[in-house]
């Protein structure tokens, strides 16, 4: 076995050819490991691990990566894990041109770890994540054995680099067609597994009306006051979407209640629906970030689900869990003081987006989604506020989350250079649970002025503000600030968002010329 070995190393592989072999290898066992998770059901590799580097990072890095990234943090994620699978594979196959088995260990060694990380994932079986590791792990050496195979066979120096090269292509288209199958298959059992496509929901018996002129401003460049499901913000820990076999899947209510429930997707449609105008923000929303957004939910009520089960004293604290194991918590006061909570099914009048949480989540106005907005949810526990931390609590993350009292310039917009004369300066304020009572504009330090408001959808939802301003020609400083429904003011002092929520007053430059 060991001269088999030795003679598949070319005494002349430069460092380059052997590292694009190896690089070329570690693709390949990439786009095998992606092929087998979407055509066998085997956990996807490059989510594993990229689910394990969710779960282990600091929460500064979750921090600075949204901050950063924003809605893209997870497909930078996941480019970054290529990029670095790829790397390594170059690493092995130079290592793999002095002495062949530290190649096939380093390989081995990797499809391992990332077996482990499949492994941890409560989804997935111990058998299929070393399934799935061992089949990369394999394609990884197997393609590594072919590439050295075809440097060693070089003889006359032309014939041999053309020979290395298509078989250097090959192995990378194979690895991109398998890689991109995987892919596609995976979200067509998506489709086929929730059947979104034939879910019919019922009419609510308390519907909203359409917003009306009056409360949807039309200003170029303006946020629209409903946000499209397709460009609503994402920002959660799936780097893929659940899926979920609707006849199977329940929502469980437990915990410390008097009588467990246990609620199949059925049941759920056919219980009293609302629909309500929410305002979620994400934690992680920079002062003027776009991590915010208004929709219409539907859903059925979460207090009228709670009375059903009978909460018992003494519990003081709601977790959600989601299907993937993600979990929120929030006071029990939360659910019956008055705010809209909802366990929604629909969103913007239809079944919640595979994104947005289909076929279930938690919709609570006034607080932040890392402690209330359970996507994919699949438990409702009730019980003491000691008793246990949601995911983001030991990350550095505070336990209690309000969302603060926000304000935002749309237009125009940072950095615009626009010409003199009369125009809007728009954009949005929200403060979910209290509403939003004022708008004020200051520019170039000046007087604040107070701005118009779009009527109120609800006390749950953003409102619109706009003022008319007469731009001279220089560069100008915008500043907004808003005033809560209960006449508390915008918080000034800037604060980022960790741990509980950043503040400040939006500020914009833009120059007329």
């Amino acid at each position: 076995m060991s001269r088999t070995i030795r003679t598949l190393v070319p005494v002349n592989l430069s460092r380059s050819r052997a590292a694009w072999s190896g690089a070329l290898a570690a693709a390949f066992a990439l786009g095998i490991s992606e092929l087998a998770a979407g055509a066998a059901g085997l956990p996807s590799l490059v989510v594993a691990v990229g689910d394990w580097v969710i779960d282990s990072v600091p929460a500064s890095v979750k921090e600075w990566a949204i901050s950063t990234f924003g809605t893209n943090d997870k497909v930078v994620l996941v480019s970054g894990i290529v990029v670095v699978t790829i790397g390594l594979g170059a690493l092995f196959g130079v290592l793999a041109a002095t002495r062949f088995w530290v190649g096939v260990v380093g390989f081995a060694a990797f499809a391992a770890l990332a077996g482990l990380a499949a492994a941890s994932n409560s989804a997935a079986s111990d058998n299929s994540a070393f399934l799935a590791a061992s089949l990369a792990g394999l394609a990884g050496i197997g393609a590594l054995f072919f590439l050295f195979g075809l440097a060693r066979q070089e003889v006359e120096v032309e014939a041999g680099r053309r020979r290395f090269l298509l078989g250097a292509g090959s192995v990378a288209v194979l690895a991109i067609v398998a890689a991109g199958w995987g892919r596609a298959l995976l979200q067509r059992s998506l489709q086929i597994v929730a059947g979104r496509d034939d879910v019919v929901l019922p009419n609510p018996l308390q519907p909203v009306a359409e917003p009306t002129p009056a409360q949807s401003m039309s200003v170029e460049g303006l946020t629209p006051i409903v946000v499209p499901n397709a460009d609503f913000y994402r920002i959660d820990t799936a780097l893929v979407v659940p899926r979920i076999d609707i006849p199977n899947w329940t929502l469980a209510v437990t915990g410390m209640v008097d009588n467990p429930l246990r609620i199949t997707f059925e049941d759920l449609l056919s219980m009293e629906m609302v629909e309500r105008y929410i305002t979620l923000s994400c934690v992680s929303n920079e002062v003027g970030g776009d991590l915010v957004g208004n929709a219409r939910w539907l859903g059925t009520s979460l207090p009228a689900l709670l009375d059903r089960a009978g909460v018992q004293a003494g519990a003081s604290q709601i977790v959600g869990r989601s299907v993937d194991g993600f979990t929120v918590g929030f006071p029990v006061e939360a659910a019956f003081d008055g705010r809209e909570a909802l366990v929604a099914v629909g969103m913007n009048g239809e079944p919640l987006p595979y994104e947005h949480g289909f076929p279930a989540r938690l919709v609570v106005s006034g607080l932040y989604g890392y402690v209330s907005a359970t996507k994919w949810l699949a438990e409702i526990e009730l019980t003491t506020w000691d008793a246990f931390d949601a995911y983001w609590v030991p990350r550095g993350w505070a336990k209690e989350a309000p969302i603060k009292t926000q304000s935002r310039i749309d237009v125009p917009g940072r950095g615009s250079n626009i010409t003199p004369g009369e125009r809007a300066i728009a954009g949005v304020a929200w403060a979910p649970g209290r509403g939003i009572s004022k708008v004020e504009v200051a520019v170039d330090d000046g007087a604040w002025l107070e701005a118009g408001l779009s009527e109120p959808l609800s006390e749950d939802a953003w409102r619109q503000w706009s003022l008319p301003y007469e731009f001279a020609r220089g560069e100008h400083i915008l500043q907004v600030r808003a005033t809560d429904g209960t006449g508390e003011l915008q918080e000034e002092n800037p604060t980022p968002p960790a741990p509980d929520g950043a503040t400040g007053w939006h500020t914009v430059v833009v120059t007329v010329s």
